[in-house]
């Protein structure tokens, strides 16, 4: 029987800073973004994850600024103004 191989180490994802909620398409969304605004993950937004995660945060109303535009670059203006954007405890 062979053994396994050595485990490679490889650098580990940046933590999630932001939760942003936004409307896509009449869909509901949830997404997780870095310290750097890019995307780390997204899930439906009524997942229970969600109230666990925006618990005793209060949300800043829209994601226009550049900083956003790559992150939410398939997202309308009027989507993107509508968002709630949460900043994580890390």
């Amino acid at each position: 029987m062979e053994s396994p191989s050595k485990h490679k180490q490889a650098p580990l994802r940046p933590p999630a800073r932001y939760l942003v909620l936004i409307d896509s398409g009449g869909v509901a969304l949830a997404r997780l973004f870095s310290a750097s605004h890019e995307q780390v993950a997204e899930f439906d937004a009524s997942a229970e994850e969600t109230s666990s995660m925006t618990g005793g945060l209060s949300s800043v109303r829209g994601a226009q600024g550049p900083e956003w535009d790559r992150g939410l670059a398939g997202h309308s203006a009027a989507e993107r103004e509508a968002a709630e954007v949460y900043a994580l405890a890390v």
